[in-house]
């Protein structure tokens, strides 16, 4: 039996979920069952419940994203939650963030077939691409790491008054009380965690929001984004 037929069947949501995009959403799904096992994105326990704790899981992180903003996914992995947010979401300017190249090519070639014109795939470390890449209005993760030490990784990747998504299980609520001070360190003004997917997902998915103030990452990220700017300027001259 081949991996594509552990597919359990499309759940009645999603095509409210993803509406005109429900065909790319079922298509992105046996991407995931298929190549996505085979080059080891996810593994092969996951297909049976890739629309209920994946794509639906992800997709419903779109109730609490504004509209028309920049939104970069860190640690993209295998595109969750960017790919499932991007495919309910065309409003967004969506940016892929992860460092393997393997995962960078399964996402260059999802982003292609499914014509995510919205969509762009960057292959480096949140460390590495600050001040590199425009601050964004939201940065999302999913599973990537502790939400301290995610927090230092994403909320530098922010503009000012940004907020940080992370999508977190049953441990949300102790990770943030774990991380309070990593967070005040880093800019964080306020953090809320949030329950959506009401109808859609049971568990409803749990959101991590940490929203920041004027100096996304603290003092010290201010100075390393002032020094890429002026490094970056001077390039521009040169060139």
């Amino acid at each position: 039996m081949t991996e594509a037929a552990e597919l359990p069947p499309v759940p009645e949501q999603a095509r409210d979920v993803f509406g005109v995009r429900y065909a790319d959403a079922i298509r992105y799904a046996e991407l995931l069952a298929e190549a996505g096992v085979k080059r080891g994105l996810i593994g092969p326990r996951e297909v049976p419940r890739l629309w209920e704790r994946h794509l639906l899981n992800c997709a419903v992180l779109s109730e609490v994203v504004p509209e028309g903003v920049t939104v970069c996914d860190v640690g993209s992995g295998a595109g969750l939650p960017g790919i499932p947010l991007a495919l309910v979401r065309e409003d967004l300017k969506i940016t892929l963030l992860e460092p393997l190249l393997r995962r960078t090519n399964f996402l260059t070639e999802v982003v292609e077939l499914l014509g995510l014109d919205h969509v762009t795939v960057v292959r480096g470390r949140a460390e590495e691409v600050m001040g590199k890449l425009p601050p964004v209005h939201v940065v999302t993760a999913r599973a990537v790491a502790p939400l301290d030490r995610l927090a230092t990784w994403g909320i530098p990747l922010l503009r000012p008054y940004g907020e940080m998504l992370a999508l977190k299980g049953d441990t949300a609520e102790e990770e943030l009380k774990a991380a309070s001070t990593a967070l005040s360190k880093l800019g964080a003004v306020e953090t809320s965690i949030l329950h959506v997917g009401e109808g859609v997902v049971d568990p409803m998915s749990t959101v991590v929001r940490v929203e920041v103030g004027e100096s996304p990452g603290g003092v010290r990220f201010a100075a390393k984004r002032a020094k890429a700017a002026r490094t970056g300027r001077a390039r521009r001259r040169r060139g």
